[in-house]
């Protein structure tokens, strides 16, 4: 799988954090075709998140910072919650969940479908959503 491409941010918003899951693997049901609707196919997530960084950096404490758990644990519980036609939709749904959080300012989210063509290592499709 490929990693996200680098990019610029924080265009001066304040003190900042980026915060990144890369290349989490899961089978899903997503797909437009029969076969897909019959057979769950593998898929690999990225999130990349710009979030507000108002931890003081004293506290320690796992509520004062975007968890990457909790992240995982969405983004898990969307794509076990039913089809997908479009993986399109899925990233959506992603990046919905993710800017319920008031911290997150922008969500990166990539999904590639590495197993779909012989000659690929993967296709995908990757959106940014903003606050």
């Amino acid at each position: 799988m490929s990693e996200p491409t680098p990019r610029t941010w924080n265009s001066g918003r304040g003190p900042s954090r980026r915060v990144f899951v890369t290349g989490l693997e899961l089978m899903a049901s997503v797909g437009i075709f029969e076969v897909e609707k019959r057979y769950e196919q593998r898929i690999v997530v990225s999130v990349d998140l710009d979030v507000l960084d108002d931890y003081d950096g004293v506290s320690d404490r796992l509520d004062a910072v975007v968890d990457y758990g909790r992240v995982v644990t969405a983004v898990r519980a969307l794509v076990e919650s039913r089809h997908f036609q479009l993986i399109e939709t899925l990233a959506e749904r992603i990046a919905e969940a993710c800017l319920t959080d008031a911290r997150v300012l922008v969500a990166r989210i990539t999904i590639e479908k590495p197993d779909i063509l012989p000659a690929c290592r993967s296709v995908g499709i990757a959106i940014e959503r903003h606050r």
